[in-house]
Formats: structure tokens, sequence, C-alpha cells
């Protein structure tokens, strides 16, 4: 399989998404409730939850996006996979390196011989798995496929105001079976029958819009040896899936989920023309209702009603102050 060159240029991105009424990101040590900043009440979404999203968007399309650009659809696997065994999958690397090895099919511990070899199986995974090759991974388990930094990377999505979540008991009209069918007609009374009910929780909230910050190094990418590779058609393939991700993510437990807008920036340097921090604060978001527009928090807003829906909300781009050297794409 011939690698595509990694990308040339660097990227940074904003993505604004939102919910309504659903759980954007359970956190497990909080009996599943909304990740929250404790002090400030802002919801996160962790990177993790994005990436996942990603993969799952990418394992859809992978195989017809390779398909329309006459590139080879192995290219876009994916590494993290439900119920996947990852050693089998750096098991494949092993037989691609050493197909004459009766050993590597059954080999519990497998390692590089050299390094040249680890170099050669690293590329293979970087090769065949998109979420490698974008997002690295640690590869050295027992069948030892090294390690890859990847060049796309994400922070926390957080909230751009406070949220508030809620509790919802869930009840069912059927029973289980015949003995809590009995327990339930021969209640006490009416809300003691009512408690057989009930048959879990579950949180949401009831509207929040959230800002998550992206980053694509093109030394990362491209490097002669430390380069995973990930291509032009690649990072396309990535902004895809940040705009349709959640289209195809649907559940009740996560209410409504959309993205809202996705604003990117790229430099016409692999090191970069800007510091990222400057360039993300070129993008605001402002609270609006009835026609006024104000910063969020700001005294004139205490008064409003909260906000539920991205109509309460204005993201602006300041164009005019975009350093030279750096390109803005919005979607």
């Amino acid at each position: 399989m011939t690698a595509p060159l990694g990308v040339s240029r660097r990227h940074e991105f904003v993505l604004y998404f939102d919910v309504t009424n659903g759980n954007p990101n359970g956190d497990p040590d909080a009996a599943n409730m909304p990740r929250m900043d404790p002090e400030t009440g802002h919801g996160l979404v962790s990177d993790v939850c994005l990436k996942r999203k990603i993969r799952n968007f990418v394992e859809m399309v992978g195989p017809d996006w390779a398909a329309k650009r006459g590139i080879d659809e192995r290219r876009y696997g994916i590494y993290v996979t439900e119920g996947s065994i990852l050693n089998e999958k750096h098991r494949e690397a092993y037989l691609r390196e050493r197909p004459d090895d009766p050993d590597v099919r059954k080999a519990r511990k497998l390692t590089p011989k050299s390094d040249e070899e680890a170099l050669r199986l690293r590329q293979f995974m970087c090769d065949n798995f998109f979420d490698i090759r974008a997002f690295g991974g640690v590869l050295s388990t027992s069948i030892n496929a090294g390690q890859v930094r990847g060049p796309v990377q994400f922070a926390f999505g957080r909230s751009v105001e406070p949220i508030l979540p809620l509790e919802v008991s869930i009840t069912r009209m059927a029973a289980t079976n015949e003995a809590e069918k009995k327990e339930r007609s021969e209640g006490e009374d009416d809300e003691k029958r009512g408690d057989k009910r009930t048959m879990g929780r579950k949180h949401i909230v009831p509207y929040g819009l959230y800002r998550a910050h992206g980053y694509v190094s093109a030394p990362l990418a491209a490097h002669p040896t430390k380069g995973t590779g990930f291509s032009e058609d690649d990072l396309d393939l990535l902004f895809e899936a940040l705009t349709n991700m959640f289209e195809h993510d649907r559940s009740a437990a996560r209410g409504e989920m959309a993205t809202r807008k996705l604003v990117m920036f790229r430099h016409n340097s692999a090191l970069g023309n800007a510091h990222a921090h400057e360039l993300f604060a070129l993008v605001k978001t402002w609270r609006v209702h009835k026609g006024s527009r104000h910063d969020i928090g700001a005294e004139a807003t205490d008064n409003w009603p909260a906000a539920r829906s991205f109509a309460d909300y204005s993201i602006t781009i300041d164009e005019k102050a975009v350093p030279e050297g750096v390109e803005v794409i919005s979607r």
C-alpha cells in the first residue's frame, strides 16, 4: 500500500455543538450525570467522547470515501472498536512483516527484532487504521507495535454557559415476572404500587451549547520517520466527520445533538503563522434576546430567560484581525 503524503500545513479549529434534552457525555464516577466543572457549573465533554464519534463516522463512511477518491479502502480501518482485541490487530502487522514465521500466528508475546522492523510495524498500523494515523496510540502491549503520537488532538468541550442537569425517573407498564405483577396489583396503596413501576433514572441537560478546540500538527503528520502519514484526504474526512458525526449517533440518552458551527484556521506553513490561543480568541460567542446582543455573563443579561435553543446565541469571527498567512474556513 502506497501511503499519501502527510498534511503540510498546520490547522486549528473551533467546534460548536449543542444538546437539547439529552446527556452529551455521562460521567461514570457520578451515576452517569452530565460531566460538569463543579466550581463553575459549566458542562464538559471529554476529548475521548468526541474521538469516539469521529471513529464511528469514519468506520461507517470510510470505504465509500476512499472509493470515490481512488484510495485503498484499507486505510480507513478503525483500531478502537467495540469488543475488538487490540493484540490481534497488532498481530496483523507482524503477519505482514514475517509471513513465513509460523510462530507469529499463535505467539502470546511478540517484539520487534530491530529498530527497522519496529518502524515498519508502526507504519503498518498508521497505514491501515485511520484513528492511529490521526490520534496516535500506545501499541506497546504484549504483542508490541510501538507507540504513535498523533497529529490530531482535542481539548475538552465546555459549555459556553453553566448548565443545570435534570434527573428524570423512567417507569414501565410491564412486569418482569408473575411475582412482580402480583405485588403491583396487591400493593398497600397507590404510592407503593407506583414504586414498583420505576425502572431507572436518566439525567438530561435541557439545553447547552458547547465549544471545543482542536489541533492538527503538520510535523507529526509528515515527518519522514515519526510522521503518521495523516493526509489531506484524511483531513477532509476529519472535518466531514466533525460536521456530520451527530447525525448518525442518535440515542434516547443523548437527546438531540447537532454540530452548529465549525471554524477552521489553516496556516500557510507547517509550523504555523500565529499562536493558537490568539486565533481561538477571534471566535466569540454572544447571548442574544429580542434583538439585543451582549457578552455572555454581562450584567445586561441578568434578567434574560435561560437559553433554550441555538437561536439564543450568536457566533462571530473577527476576520479583519486574522494574521497574515492564516486562512479562515467556516462551515
